[in-house]
C-alpha cells in the first residue's frame, strides 16, 4: 500500500498485466460480490519487493494488489495479520484486507485501495502522533508476537519472552548479524556483534519498556494520511516491543513533521536515555538494510557500532 501516483500510461488489458489476475479477480468477487470484473490494471509504486497493482472494474472501483511468487504467500499472510492487529487497536486506519491467497506459481494480497498523501502539515504530524500513542498504549504481557513475520523481505523471529533486552538480542540483532555473514560481509562484523550482545542489558538498567504494540517498520514510506487528515499506516512488521523502537525508526530516514515528535513527547514523554537506545534500534534497521540492499549501508553499520562501543560499559563491568 503506497501513496505513490500510478504511471499515467500504465493502464493495461487484464491479460497483459499479471498471470495471477484471473485468480485475483475470483478472490475479490468472493468478498466484494460477483459484480466485480477487472477491466484494467495499473502498476503503481510500492513494488520494490513485489509487483504492486491497482486493479479496477468498469465503474472505476479499485483494489490494491501485491503479487509475487508462490513462496511470498507466508509473507502476505503475515502482513494481513499485522494490518488486522493495528486495526483492532483502534489507533490508525489501515487498508482493509480483502483477500490473501495463492494460485499455482503465484501468491497475492488484495487490499482496500485508499487515496493517500504524505504527512505534510503540523496538524498531520500531531494527528499521527496521537494515533501512535494509542497504538503503543495497546499492551500485552510478553514481548514478541503470536507468529513470526517479516521486516521488508527479511524473516523476523517473534518468539515471546519476558525480557526485552534478551528478546532484542536473540530475535533482532543476532539473526541480522548472522545473515550479514552469509551475505559476505565478513567474520569481523559478526565478532563486533558478539562483543555487543552481552552489553545490551546495560542500556535497560534504569528503563523498563512496556510490551507495546509497535508497527515495527515505521519510516515515512509506510505512513500517510487520507484527504481528511486521518492517519494511515501499512506494510507493518508488528510485534510487542519497546515503543522507542518505532520512534527511532521514524527518525532514522527522516520525513516526519517536527510537530509529530513534539506532540508524541507531550502525550507520552520519552525516557532521558532514549538517545543511547536509539543507536541500538538504528543498528538493527541498518543491518536489515545492509542485508537487503547491499554494501552501501556497511559504513553506517560500522559507525553505529563504534558509537555504541563508546557509550556501553566494557564487558564485565
Amino acid at each position: 500500500m503506497t501513496p505513490a501516483t500510478p504511471r499515467p500510461d500504465a493502464a493495461q488489458p487484464i491479460a497483459a498485466a499479471h498471470p495471477a489476475l484471473p485468480a485475483i479477480e475470483q478472490a475479490i468477487r468472493a468478498q466484494a460480490g460477483s459484480g466485480f470484473h477487472i477491466a484494467a490494471t495499473r502498476e503503481v509504486g510500492g513494488g520494490s519487493i513485489h509487483t504492486a497493482l491497482r486493479v479496477e472494474d468498469a465503474s472505476g472501483a479499485a483494489c490494491f494488489v501485491k503479487a509475487g511468487d508462490a513462496d511470498c504467500a507466508t509473507m502476505f499472510d503475515a502482513e494481513a495479520d499485522g494490518l488486522a492487529a493495528i486495526a483492532a487497536s483502534g489507533s490508525f486506519r489501515t487498508p482493509a484486507v480483502i483477500a490473501c491467497g495463492a494460485e499455482g506459481a503465484h501468491a497475492f494480497l488484495v487490499l482496500e485501495h485508499l487515496d493517500l498523501r504524505p504527512l505534510q502539515s503540523d496538524e498531520d504530524g500531531e494527528r499521527f502522533a496521537d494515533a501512535l500513542v494509542r497504538l503503543h498504549r495497546d499492551r500485552g504481557d510478553r514481548f514478541g508476537w503470536t507468529r513470526d513475520n517479516f521486516i521488508g523481505r527479511t524473516p523476523q523471529q517473534n518468539t515471546p519472552h519476558a525480557n526485552w533486552a534478551h528478546f532484542f538480542v536473540e530475535h533482532r540483532l543476532r539473526p541480522q548479524f548472522a545473515l550479514a555473514r552469509t551475505k559476505g560481509f565478513g567474520n569481523e562484523l559478526l565478532r563486533e556483534g558478539e562483543r555487543l550482545f552481552d552489553r545490551v542489558p546495560a542500556l535497560f538498567l534504569d528503563y523498563r519498556p512496556q510490551e507495546s504494540l509497535v508497527h515495527g517498520d515505521l519510516w515515512h514510506g509506510n505512513a500517510a494520511v487520507l484527504a481528511d487528515g486521518t492517519p494511515v499506516v501499512f506494510d507493518p512488521a508488528v510485534h510487542r516491543g519497546d515503543r522507542e523502537s518505532d520512534l527511532a525508526m521514524s527518525e532514522l530516514f527522516g520525513g516526519f513533521p517536527s510537530s509529530f515528535y513534539a506532540e508524541y513527547r507531550k502525550a507520552w514523554p520519552l525516557h532521558e536515555d532514549y538517545e543511547q537506545r536509539k543507536m541500538l534500534y538504528d543498528l538493527h534497521q541498518l543491518l536489515n538494510h545492509l542485508n537487503q540492499f547491499g554494501r552501501g549501508y556497511l559504513g553506517e553499520v560500522q559507525r553505529t557500532l563504534a558509537r555504541l562501543e563508546r557509550v556501553l560499559p566494557a564487558r564485565g563491568h
